[in-house]
């Protein structure tokens, strides 16, 4: 058994620490801290899982089902803390996500794997298709702020209908993605189907009912843990001197993604960059083109109303990682140095949701 399997396996103690600390009124801190730590083995199970069901049922089916169950983690904290009403956490975890997966996951992979190997190489037509794919996904949720800027007496309503409007037409971008990228195109992914795979099979064909159950148990395990972060985050955070926002757009997604940013960064110090800029970038596009509008949607059916107006700090922090990201990643090539420049913008922009003031909106 490998390092990381012992480590997931010992943290899953913290599902019945957690549970105890709740019922027990152990305080809210501790709540937030032990369902945080639960989390992390539940998701890379569900990785796992849909890895596993994924070699089995073929590469197609494979491929839709790891789009939808790629982000299934971070989706279910935000489904949670959005019936809740933390609105302004949900989009924070947005944000939080995308700058994560193209600074952080991507900037780690290409810092190791450079490390390790002088220079890297992946499809530079899959990065430039996913590049114009995250620029859409911006103009898409700068245009509700603009409006929101640029016309005061908008109203609430206006604006919710705009955000479902703008709901509707990304998730459709991303359903042509997934045609692109499984059908029409399926040639340019090829590597990285291959190469996942090779890692996914080489112990003989995974048991999918076994695999299936392993994936239901887990999801629901994860709902449960959500539910007990999310009841604790507020008065946690507060504790720790952190405000909404920064937990948001830094905690949150970390613990949500742990497990996909190992992945990422594992077969990058394989040499298998094509593998890992598909699991950073393409977890970036899933949250950008079909969790954030799936969000509108949801918030629109529970009568807790969401819409696509970030806060300006927000937009600039999206903005400034796909453009980094994008440019960086236009060559097909990567080694350390590009790795570094991409973990100092995640950092100094760390700083700044850290240090931004609490006020209306923002905090």
């Amino acid at each position: 058994m490998s390092g990381k399997n012992i480590v997931f396996l010992v943290l899953l103690l913290f599902i019945p620490v957690s549970i105890a600390a709740h019922y027990l009124k152990w305080g809210d801190l501790t709540v937030f801290i032990t369902a945080s730590l639960a989390i992390l083995p539940l998701a890379a199970w569900m990785g796992a899982a849909t890895e596993e069901i994924a070699v089995v049922v073929g590469p197609s089916l494979g491929g839709l089902l790891n789009a939808t169950f790629g982000n299934a983690t971070e989706l279910i904290i935000a489904l949670v803390a959005l019936n809740a009403g933390l609105v302004d956490v949900v989009k924070a975890s947005i944000t939080g996500s995308i700058i994560g997966n193209l600074l952080l996951v991507m900037g780690l992979s290409m810092l190791l794997g450079g490390l390790r190997y002088k220079e890297q190489t992946f499809q530079p037509i899959v990065a430039r298709v996913n590049a114009s794919s995250m620029n859409l996904a911006v103009i898409a949720i700068l245009l509700p702020t603009a409006m929101k800027f640029s016309a005061h007496e908008i109203s609430q309503n206006t604006l919710q209908n705009l955000s479902l409007a703008v709901a509707v037409v990304l998730i459709l971008v991303y359903a042509l993605t997934l045609l692109f990228s499984m059908k029409t195109h399926s040639y340019l992914y090829e590597v990285a189907i291959v190469e996942t795979v090779e890692d996914e099979t080489h112990h003989g064909k995974p048991n999918i009912w076994l695999w299936t159950g392993v994936l239901l148990i887990c999801t629901l395990l994860v709902a449960l843990e959500s539910e007990l972060l999310v009841n604790s985050l507020e008065v946690a955070t507060s504790q720790l001197g952190l405000t909404a926002l920064f937990t948001g757009v830094i905690l949150v997604p970390i613990i949500g993604n742990a497990a996909e940013h190992a992945t990422a960064v594992t077969v990058a110090m394989k040499d298998k960059m094509d593998l890992s800029v598909s699991v950073a970038v393409g977890s970036s596009m899933q949250i950008a083109l079909f969790v954030a509008p799936f969000l509108v949607l949801a918030g629109w059916a529970l009568g807790q109303p969401m819409d696509l107006n970030f806060n300006p700090f927000e937009l600039v922090a999206v903005a400034v990682a796909v453009l980094i990201a994008n440019s960086i990643s236009s060559d097909g090539k990567s080694n350390w140095l590009e790795g570094t420049l991409l973990l100092a913008a995640y950092t100094v922009l760390g700083f700044a949701f850290y240090f931004l003031p609490v006020v209306d909106g923002l905090g």
